[in-house]
Parts: C-alpha cells; sequence; structure tokens
C-alpha cells in the first residue's frame, strides 16, 4: 500500500466561484429593486403646487406611492385599485411596513377632494399617521 504524499498535493485554497455568483445576483437584484422602486414616480402628472415643501427623503424605505391620475383611479404600483380593494390593500400596508409607513399621494392638480378623500379615509382608520402629497414648490415671484 502506498503512502500519500503531502508534498505532491497541490496548494488547498478557497473556491472564489460560489462568491462571485452571489455577489452577481446580489448586483442584478439590486438594479431591479431600485428600477422597480422609481416605477411608481414614473406616471406623469401635473402635481400641485404649494407655497412651501419639504425635499423628499429618499432612505424612507417604508413610503408607499399611490397615484391618482386625472380619470381619478387609484394607481398602485402599476395596478388600478378599485374603491372595494382600497380597504385591504391600506391594511396590508400598514401589516407589512408597521407604525412608521408613510403613504404618498400623487395625484394631479385636476382630481377633486371627492377622489382622495377615500384614501385618506382609509388610512386613518387603519391607523396610517404619515400621509404626505407629492407637490411642486412654487418659486419665488
Amino acid at each position: 500500500m502506498q503512502i500519500p504524499s503531502l508534498i505532491n498535493r497541490g496548494r488547498n485554497g478557497f473556491n472564489m466561484t460560489p462568491m462571485i455568483d452571489v455577489v452577481f445576483l446580489l448586483i442584478i437584484f439590486f438594479l431591479v429593486a431600485s428600477h422597480l422602486s422609481d416605477q411608481d414616480t414614473q406616471i406623469e402628472l401635473e402635481l400641485p403646487s404649494a407655497e412651501s415643501s419639504v425635499p423628499q427623503d429618499a432612505t424612507n424605505s417604508n413610503r408607499v406611492t399611490l397615484n391618482v391620475p386625472v380619470e381619478g383611479q387609484i394607481v398602485f404600483s402599476g395596478d388600478e385599485i378599485s374603491l372595494e380593494q382600497l380597504p385591504k390593500l391600506v391594511n396590508s400596508l400598514k401589516e407589512n411596513y408597521g407604525e412608521d409607513v408613510e403613504v404618498r399621494v400623487r395625484s394631479s392638480r385636476r382630481v377633486t377632494y371627492e377622489t382622495i378623500a377615500p384614501i385618506l379615509r382609509e388610512c386613518a382608520l387603519a391607523g396610517i399617521w404619515n400621509v404626505t402629497f407629492a407637490v411642486y414648490k412654487k418659486q419665488n415671484e
């Protein structure tokens, strides 16, 4: 029987292939995730203007955007939400994001309050206190 010799063996090292695969998968995931998070603000809307505004905090991961175009429907993540589905959506937002969820309403300036009121009512019923509106800041003249 031959005794194995440690001198002839190759060098033992770490196999870096799985780690490189994981890094590439993470890069692809974050690229896709950042594209999807910006999708809610891609809808062309003529936002209302306000005398004062607060710049958007880009680090808030608990922000959910509801778009309300001129036609009056409510759009969430590219899908149209009916008024019957709105309570279920708002309650699931509260369950998934907790107390710190922020609901951002992006509506056209020509949308009436009748269209926005159900969103505010359902947020209040669900206990969501942080509801903001996307606006343009008026330029000083």
